[in-house]
């Protein structure tokens, strides 16, 4: 499975268990499917929502940071990848 680096998690909240992701390159939009790898996780999900401001959003681009529920806990400084589709 070929993959990019799209941008790491800055915050997890595990109560609510939602990751706040920092898009370092490209966007991240709804529907993709991403990796969240780093010392001890690594979770592929498809990204259901995502929220801005607590808004809900279809993407976030370069330099924007943003909310992400995730389905496993996560770390701060783990690195978020996009899974490309058919490799």
């Amino acid at each position: 499975m070929a993959e990019e680096e799209v941008g790491h998690i800055t915050h997890f909240f595990p109560k609510i268990s939602v990751a706040v992701i920092e898009v370092t390159a490209g966007t991240l939009k709804v529907g993709e499917t991403i990796r969240i790898k780093g010392h001890t996780s690594d979770l592929t999900q498809t990204v259901d929502s995502l929220q801005q401001e607590h808004q809900q959003v279809a993407e976030l681009k370069t330099g924007a940071s943003g909310g992400l529920k995730v389905k496993e806990h996560v770390r701060e400084g783990d690195k978020v990848f996009r899974v490309l589709e058919g490799s």
